[in-house]
């Protein structure tokens, strides 16, 4: 099967490469690959690699496509069932013709999604809905502020904010000013031109904002503390801030983490489950039209590398999708 891997741990050219069909073992399922998710750890897992890889190690996290053969322990999906997942960093990947996964963290396409679509939800979907419906209660909130609103883990979460009624503002570039506004924002600021604090502080009366998802780093990340309201939530999903200079208790500010794809090296099945729960969750948001998948790049396996050097710029917008087998209207 063709496939996308890391030539060695040196080197560590990305390259396209005939690797052998993976055989899935008994809670596994080997999926033929329809379309992959492309995301910023792809690239950047490439440049670093993993201790567990052996190589040439097949990259790719984001996988939609049709289950093919189950491991003997595998009771709850079935050769041609239409699925999609988001896999174990530490395990070869979904850039391939065929790739394999643990059946549990498995979620299935619903009528009416296209593979593609399916591909596009979950290393940046997960990351945001887990952020918003597993790290804190929006019910009682009123704003957030989301960085990196044009992007993916930005741009859903942009629209399951303002699905539960939070005012919505963002950073980005001008020119994604109506991109973000489509997805929901209600102000976007030129992280760029403007003071980001002093914005949020007059959109917010001087009160700041109810919480806040931070897609950036350590430097933005504290400078967010300053833009909370008290008790309000900080998200990181890159680094934190420098917490021995904030008095958390003087502001009720809960900090939380987000490492979506640690579940799998947890050791915790239930955490792992919730891979596909969360999943489940998403599609169906965007089979009603609640989520838009936000595909802006249909690209083929050939095509990856130069993706990833899109993706290393951080000034691609929405998703960028790889379809393995062009044909994407099975539904």
């Amino acid at each position: 099967m063709k496939a996308v891997v890391v030539s060695d741990s040196d080197q560590r050219e990305i390259l396209i490469e005939d690797m052998n069909i993976p055989v899935p073992r008994d809670n596994e399922i080997l999926v033929r690959v329809h379309a992959a998710g492309l995301n910023p750890v792809d690239y950047k897992v490439a440049a670093s690699g993993h201790p567990a890889w052996t190589y040439p190690f097949t990259l790719g996290l984001d996988v939609a496509g049709t289950v093919v053969e189950t491991g003997k322990s595998v009771t709850h999906q079935s050769p041609g069932d239409r699925v999609f997942y988001h896999g174990d960093l530490s395990k070869p990947g979904g850039f391939a013709e065929y790739a394999v996964t643990t059946a549990h963290t498995v979620s299935k396409i619903p009528g009416g999604i296209t593979f593609s679509e399916a591909a596009a939800l979950p290393c940046s979907g997960l990351t945001a809905y887990q952020a918003l419906y597993r790290k804190i209660d929006m019910s009682g909130m009123e704003s957030i502020l989301i960085h990196g609103g044009a992007g993916g883990v930005g741009g859903f979460a942009i629209q399951l904010a303002k699905r539960a009624g939070l005012m919505v503002i963002t950073t980005c570039s001008p020119e994604n000013n109506d991109w973000v506004a489509k997805l929901g924002a209600d102000f976007a600021i030129d992280y760029k031109n403007e003071d980001v604090t002093l914005r949020v502080m007059e959109i917010t009366d001087g009160k700041g904002v109810n919480a806040i998802l931070n897609t950036l780093g350590a430097e933005s990340a504290q400078e967010d503390i300053l833009r909370l309201s008290y008790n309000g939530h900080l998200i990181c999903i890159a680094d934190l801030p420098d917490l021995s200079k904030v008095n958390l208790w003087s502001r009720a500010m809960p900090v939380h983490t987000i490492a979506l794809g640690g579940a799998h090296g947890s050791g915790n099945y239930a955490q792992q489950m919730n891979l596909a729960n969360m999943a489940t969750e998403l599609i169906i948001l965007v089979s009603i039209g609640g989520i838009l998948p936000m595909i802006e790049s249909r690209i083929s396996l050939e095509e990856i590398p130069e993706a990833f050097r899109r993706l290393a710029t951080r000034h691609v917008r929405g998703k960028i999708v790889a379809e393995i087998i062009p044909d994407d209207s099975a539904r």
